[in-house]
């Protein structure tokens, strides 16, 4: 692989510039060096996905692209064993929306779509729910040198060797969501989740990532009003139970719909949340070799310019457990926008409906669903 070509892949930024006060803390970065030889090592076997890449690095953003997505969120369950307060599964029936992606329907996404660099293997559910095929769409992806993050809550890591098989997946990062840092508080917002026993899996998992050589564990906690007396407890705890890294997520999303934006801006604490507050966080981290940085999911994207849209219509979507095409992980549900079926990605991805909805965005009319991510001169 060229020297050129290390550059590109090395400087390509998949975020905007945050415009939100809380953006001078620190944001969560993925692991440099691992992620510098995954794309190396794919660039370098698949040449066709560093030339788009390349071209999807260089292009202006416009209605129609010449390239493939270079990320993909992809949801092998859209069903949860928690009734998180805060999340849309909390109220569908029997907390589940579809069936399971099946591995054949992963394994063909993966193959037809040479342009993935980076993948999040999670969505509206609990991956470790579907056992086994989902260390095997990990493996697959890895082996085609991948990037591959994912989400968990922790629960079902004990079980059948889950953290060992986890960690032996290679995966690049898992994130496991805690957001409370006693019991009390943790059991009030993830009900159905016990604190003792993800407490006790966390331990376990970050233990054998350790030994294993391969520490490529995050917390991930949502700040909310529920939480927001002990949040400054937090980096001690993320301590105590193994981690090295600390990723506090600073307000709640609507899912794209009236109802939970309605619903979660009752509980949001992203005003009660300072800069102050984060940097004594950060440096009670540094005291304790832990990490602190802040996801401040309240930075808003802007029509003024291309530049200042959401970068996912122009590099990226969530493919649904039923293989439907959804516009990104804040909606996160085909029911409230759909675009597509993903056994034809490639035709969604240069077809009418996202040619449509990337000219929407170009054009300022921002649709709907979208529109809590933007900031407009009335807010």
């Amino acid at each position: 692989m060229s020297s050129d070509a290390i550059a590109i892949a090395e400087s390509g930024s998949l975020l905007v510039k945050a415009v939100d006060p809380l953006s001078r803390l620190p944001r969560p970065q993925r692991d440099g060096e691992l992620y510098s030889a995954t794309l190396a090592a794919g660039f370098e076997a698949f040449p066709k996905r560093f030339e788009n890449y390349r071209l999807w690095q260089e292009a202006e953003r416009g209605e129609v692209v010449d390239y493939l997505p270079v990320e993909l969120d992809i949801e092998n369950v859209s069903r949860c064993n928690y009734r998180c307060t805060m999340c849309q599964v909390s109220e569908w029936p029997k907390m589940q929306r579809a069936g399971d992606m099946s591995l054949e329907d992963f394994q063909n996404l993966i193959d037809e779509q040479y342009g993935l660099i980076d993948i999040k293997l999670q969505g509206m559910g609990e991956p470790l729910l579907a056992g086994d095929t989902y260390f095997e769409m990990i493996k697959y992806a890895r082996a085609k040198h991948i990037w591959v993050r994912s989400t968990n809550n922790g629960s079902l890591l004990h079980l059948k060797d889950n953290y060992k098989k986890l960690i032996d997946s290679d995966i690049c990062e898992v994130q496991i969501s805690i957001d409370g840092a006693s019991k009390e508080t943790y059991e009030t917002i993830r009900l159905g989740g016990k604190f003792d026993m993800v407490s006790r899996n966390s331990e376990m998992l970050n233990r054998y990532a350790r030994d294993a050589g391969r520490m490529r564990t995050r917390m991930w906690s949502v700040v909310q009003k529920e939480n927001i007396s002990e949040i400054e407890a937090f980096p001690q705890f993320a301590a105590d139970l193994g981690f090295d890294r600390l990723t506090l997520s600073l307000n709640l999303t609507d899912w794209g719909q009236d109802y939970w934006q309605e619903k979660n801006d009752r509980v949001d604490a992203h005003e009660e949340f300072s800069v102050e507050v984060g940097e004594k966080m950060i440096e009670e981290g540094r005291k304790l070799g832990i990490e602190v940085t802040f996801w401040a999911v309240d930075d808003r994207y802007q029509v003024t310019s291309p530049e200042t849209l959401c970068p996912w219509p122009f590099s990226r979507l969530y493919i649904a457990s039923d293989m439907r095409v959804v516009p990104c992980c804040v909606i996160a549900n085909p029911e409230i926008y759909d675009l597509g079926d993903a056994h034809q990605l490639t035709d969604v991805w240069h077809g009418d409906a996202v040619v449509d909805f990337r000219r929407a965005h170009l054009a300022g009319e921002i649709p709907d669903a979208c529109k809590n991510c933007y900031k407009f001169a009335d807010n």
